[in-house]
Protein backbone atom coordinates (compact mmCIF):
# COMPACT_ATOMS: atom_id res chain seq x y z
CA UNK A 1 0.00 0.00 0.00
CA UNK A 2 1.61 2.80 -0.83
CA UNK A 3 1.24 5.87 1.08
CA UNK A 4 0.08 9.49 -0.33
CA UNK A 5 -0.91 12.53 1.15
CA UNK A 6 -4.83 11.08 0.73
CA UNK A 7 -4.11 8.52 2.80
CA UNK A 8 -0.93 10.11 5.33
CA UNK A 9 -3.35 10.22 7.87
CA UNK A 10 -6.03 7.60 8.41
CA UNK A 11 -8.21 7.69 11.71
CA UNK A 12 -8.31 4.27 11.54
CA UNK A 13 -4.63 3.63 11.06
CA UNK A 14 -4.06 5.95 13.70
CA UNK A 15 -6.04 4.25 16.18
CA UNK A 16 -4.52 0.76 15.59
CA UNK A 17 -1.53 2.12 16.06
CA UNK A 18 -2.04 3.93 19.37
CA UNK A 19 -4.31 0.77 20.49
CA UNK A 20 -1.15 -1.58 20.03
CA UNK A 21 2.09 1.02 20.55
CA UNK A 22 0.80 1.87 23.99
CA UNK A 23 3.76 1.37 26.65
CA UNK A 24 3.59 -2.62 27.45
CA UNK A 25 0.22 -3.48 25.21
CA UNK A 26 3.31 -5.03 22.51
CA UNK A 27 4.64 -7.46 25.13
CA UNK A 28 1.99 -8.07 26.81
CA UNK A 29 -0.11 -9.33 23.60
CA UNK A 30 3.36 -11.42 22.62
CA UNK A 31 3.17 -13.22 26.28
CA UNK A 32 -0.41 -14.09 25.37
CA UNK A 33 0.26 -15.27 21.95
CA UNK A 34 3.62 -17.03 23.47
CA UNK A 35 0.85 -19.19 25.34
CA UNK A 36 0.84 -17.05 28.74
CA UNK A 37 -3.02 -17.03 29.49
CA UNK A 38 -2.96 -16.60 33.21
CA UNK A 39 -2.28 -13.33 34.89
CA UNK A 40 0.66 -13.55 36.69
CA UNK A 41 1.80 -15.83 33.86
CA UNK A 42 1.81 -12.51 31.75
CA UNK A 43 2.51 -10.57 34.27
CA UNK A 44 6.25 -12.91 35.43
CA UNK A 45 7.07 -12.98 31.30
CA UNK A 46 7.51 -8.72 30.99
CA UNK A 47 9.89 -7.27 33.36
CA UNK A 48 9.11 -4.12 34.84
CA UNK A 49 5.94 -4.44 34.39
CA UNK A 50 3.41 -3.40 37.46
CA UNK A 51 0.30 -4.87 38.23
CA UNK A 52 -1.80 -1.95 37.83
CA UNK A 53 0.00 -1.52 34.58
CA UNK A 54 -0.86 -4.75 33.50
CA UNK A 55 -4.70 -4.80 34.35
CA UNK A 56 -4.96 -1.64 32.93
CA UNK A 57 -3.63 -2.72 29.61
CA UNK A 58 -5.46 -5.79 29.92
CA UNK A 59 -8.52 -3.96 30.63
CA UNK A 60 -8.10 -1.69 27.23
CA UNK A 61 -7.43 -4.64 25.27
CA UNK A 62 -10.77 -6.42 26.16
CA UNK A 63 -12.49 -3.11 25.88
CA UNK A 64 -11.13 -3.43 21.75
CA UNK A 65 -12.24 -6.74 21.73
CA UNK A 66 -8.72 -8.06 21.40
CA UNK A 67 -8.74 -10.44 24.75
CA UNK A 68 -11.63 -12.04 26.49
CA UNK A 69 -11.32 -12.62 30.00
CA UNK A 70 -11.96 -16.17 31.75
CA UNK A 71 -12.64 -16.32 35.72
CA UNK A 72 -12.48 -20.18 36.80
CA UNK A 73 -14.84 -20.69 39.74
CA UNK A 74 -13.58 -22.16 43.11
CA UNK A 75 -10.60 -22.11 45.19
CA UNK A 76 -8.80 -21.09 43.94
CA UNK A 77 -10.17 -18.32 41.74
CA UNK A 78 -7.82 -18.26 38.28
CA UNK A 79 -7.97 -15.39 35.74
CA UNK A 80 -7.03 -16.27 32.13
CA UNK A 81 -6.93 -13.92 29.20
CA UNK A 82 -7.08 -15.59 25.73
CA UNK A 83 -6.91 -13.86 22.40
CA UNK A 84 -10.35 -13.12 20.07
CA UNK A 85 -9.70 -13.76 16.63
CA UNK A 86 -9.32 -9.73 16.17
CA UNK A 87 -6.75 -10.26 18.90
CA UNK A 88 -5.20 -13.56 16.88
CA UNK A 89 -5.22 -11.26 13.49
CA UNK A 90 -2.06 -9.40 15.34
CA UNK A 91 0.10 -12.26 15.10
CA UNK A 92 1.38 -11.87 11.95
CA UNK A 93 1.60 -8.00 13.11
CA UNK A 94 3.52 -8.54 16.29
CA UNK A 95 5.68 -11.57 14.60
CA UNK A 96 6.63 -8.68 12.09
CA UNK A 97 7.51 -6.01 14.39
CA UNK A 98 9.76 -8.55 16.18
CA UNK A 99 11.51 -9.54 13.04
CA UNK A 100 12.19 -5.89 12.30
CA UNK A 101 13.36 -5.05 15.81
CA UNK A 102 16.04 -8.26 15.35
CA UNK A 103 17.25 -6.94 12.49
CA UNK A 104 17.51 -3.38 13.44
CA UNK A 105 17.18 -2.52 17.35
CA UNK A 106 20.41 -3.39 20.00
CA UNK A 107 20.34 -4.59 22.83
CA UNK A 108 19.41 -2.36 25.61
CA UNK A 109 22.56 -1.12 27.78
CA UNK A 110 21.05 -2.45 30.89
CA UNK A 111 18.37 -5.49 31.57
CA UNK A 112 15.15 -3.56 31.81
CA UNK A 113 14.13 -5.90 34.87
CA UNK A 114 17.57 -3.68 36.74
CA UNK A 115 16.20 -0.27 34.88
CA UNK A 116 12.81 -0.37 36.11
CA UNK A 117 13.54 -2.56 39.38
CA UNK A 118 12.31 -5.98 39.98
CA UNK A 119 8.63 -5.67 41.63
CA UNK A 120 9.78 -8.93 43.55
CA UNK A 121 12.11 -8.06 45.53
CA UNK A 122 11.73 -6.49 48.85
CA UNK A 123 11.66 -2.56 48.90
CA UNK A 124 14.58 -0.67 51.54
CA UNK A 125 12.54 0.62 54.85
CA UNK A 126 11.19 3.68 54.51
CA UNK A 127 13.32 6.37 56.45
CA UNK A 128 11.32 7.96 59.35
CA UNK A 129 11.32 11.69 59.05
CA UNK A 130 13.36 13.63 61.52
CA UNK A 131 11.16 15.52 64.12
CA UNK A 132 11.58 19.13 64.26
CA UNK A 133 13.44 20.60 67.36
CA UNK A 134 11.11 21.63 70.04
CA UNK A 135 11.10 25.62 70.35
Amino acid sequence: MAITNDTAFCPVFHHAIELIGKRWTGVILHAILAGCTRYAAIRDAVPGLSDTMLGERLRELEAEGVVVRGVSAGPPIRVDYRLTPKGEALQEAIEAIGSWADHWVEEPAAPLRAAAGDRRTKKAPARRARSAPAR
